[in-house]
């Protein structure tokens, strides 16, 4: 089951024009939340992002930022609720 963690996700931004297209962050990313397209990284599931912070401390160049929320806090609680935890 894909675990949503945060609605539309606007804590996470993603400045292709900055990417330089290493990969880091898509190697790091715990729910698979961005991917390669063309030469650079694209968010394709901004919901299931957790908020953890990996891509965007891994990303060199800056290009990836997330504003730290709940989002992973949300997802344990609602995992509670629904007796289910986040994968």
């Amino acid at each position: 089951m894909r675990m949503t963690y945060i609605r539309n996700g606007e804590t996470l931004f993603l400045n292709r024009g900055a990417c330089n297209g290493c990969g880091r962050c898509i190697e790091v990313c715990p729910h698979e939340v961005l991917a390669m397209a063309g030469d650079g990284a694209q968010i394709i599931d901004r919901e299931a992002c957790m908020e953890c912070g990996a891509c965007s401390n891994n990303c060199k160049t800056g290009a990836i930022k997330v504003r730290a929320g709940v989002g992973c806090a949300s997802a344990v609680i609602q995992g509670m609720i629904r007796g289910t935890s986040p994968q």
